[in-house]
């Protein structure tokens, strides 16, 4: 295991896989980044004691080439001793042991998180985890056979679909068992993994750390009972947990009150978003944030009843909640400033680019 990853690292790094194969690899990495060739093969050493690259031959004529891959599958029965902690200190950690701390840290809040999911929630009998680990990334999928993740909170919560519940779920501190759960985890997980999905009957989430947008697909056909947790994450990323949690603190608070609503789930078909009903199916709980952003990515064009309800009506029944547009083209700001103008004094909005 080495020390956490600084962003010129995760340059370097990513360069020299790309480029693993090319004879003089420490010149051109010298070269290329404007370091001694003594720290580029600080670099390439590194790497050889994380396990991601192999080195052949003597210094002069040494090549290099990537690792090989790693596969581990295991299955456990869900009873009341099985501990998420246990299983990973004893079956996943010793695989990736080697990857610097950051990563570390940001596999055993994702693994820890989705497993312990599973365990409370899903009402099933087994887990299924399967663990591939190349030079370049780790992914792990996390499989349970229990009733499915968007039809338990569907019914929780009575809400009219799946889609409902993808919604209320992608905005976070949404739990079935409060009483043990904050409902931050997936929310949370999905942001520190380069690449998060979840799989439950026909609905299919999945968000990309590099996007702010959240997204969903109708499955081709129903992938039967249970939940599937797909989860990635490169070896040689500076991110760390610690950075991600704070993306969503505002006001000088450590605590969980800023979220991002995807709009575009709160409609149906090719019906536009024109209602009051819809609007106050995007606000729904929006009440626990200190602000709120709402990503209108895939939206053309809303209404001004709809605007009117968010901008105006909820702004100013709740004047301590900064709501804010982002990703919305120029029809839905000018809508959104024309909310503005007959909302509460002093509210100013402006424009994502």
């Amino acid at each position: 295991m080495s020390g956490t990853i600084r962003p010129a690292g995760e340059i370097v790094r990513n360069y020299i896989l790309r480029n693993i194969r090319k004879p003089g690899l420490a010149a051109k990495i010298s070269e290329k980044f404007g370091i001694t060739r003594q720290a580029a093969n600080r670099h390439l050493r590194q790497l050889v004691i994380e396990g991601a690259i192999r080195a052949s031959g003597k210094t002069q004529s040494r090549e290099y080439r990537l690792a090989n891959t790693t596969k581990r599958d295991f299955r456990y029965a869900i009873a009341a001793n099985l501990d998420e902690d246990l299983v990973w200190r004893t079956d996943i950690r010793p695989l990736i042991a080697n990857l610097p701390l950051n990563v570390i840290e940001i596999w055993h809040w994702a693994f820890t998180e989705m497993f312990n999911n599973a365990i409370d929630h899903s009402e099933g009998t087994t887990i299924t985890v399967g663990i591939k680990k190349t030079a370049i990334d780790a992914e792990i999928t996390i499989i349970d056979d229990g009733v499915g993740i968007f039809k338990k909170l569907k019914e929780r919560f009575e809400l009219d679909d799946e889609r409902q519940a993808l919604l209320e779920l992608s905005k976070g501190k949404l739990t079935t068992d409060p009483r043990k759960h904050s409902g931050q985890g997936i929310f949370f997980t999905s942001r520190m993994v380069d690449n998060f999905g979840i799989l439950s009957g026909e609905t299919y989430f999945t968000h990309d750390y590099k996007s702010d947008d959240d997204w969903f697909l109708d499955a081709s056909e129903e992938s039967g009972t249970g939940t599937s947790v797909f989860l990635r994450v490169s070896n040689h990323t500076s991110r760390t947990t610690k950075k991600v949690l704070s993306q969503y603190s505002v006001g000088g608070s450590y605590g969980f009150n800023k979220t991002i609503v995807p709009v575009e789930l709160a409609r149906y078909g090719t019906d536009q978003l024109v209602s009051r009903s819809q609007a106050k199916r995007v606000l729904a709980r929006v009440d626990q944030f200190s602000q709120v952003l709402l990503n209108f990515a895939g939206v053309d064009e809303i209404g001004q009843a709809f605007a009117d309800e968010i901008f105006r009506v909820f702004a100013s029944e709740h004047p301590d909640i900064e709501i804010l547009p982002i990703h919305a083209n120029k029809g839905i700001m000018g809508t959104y400033q024309a909310a503005l103008k007959s909302g509460r004094p002093g509210f100013k909005g402006k424009e994502d680019k």
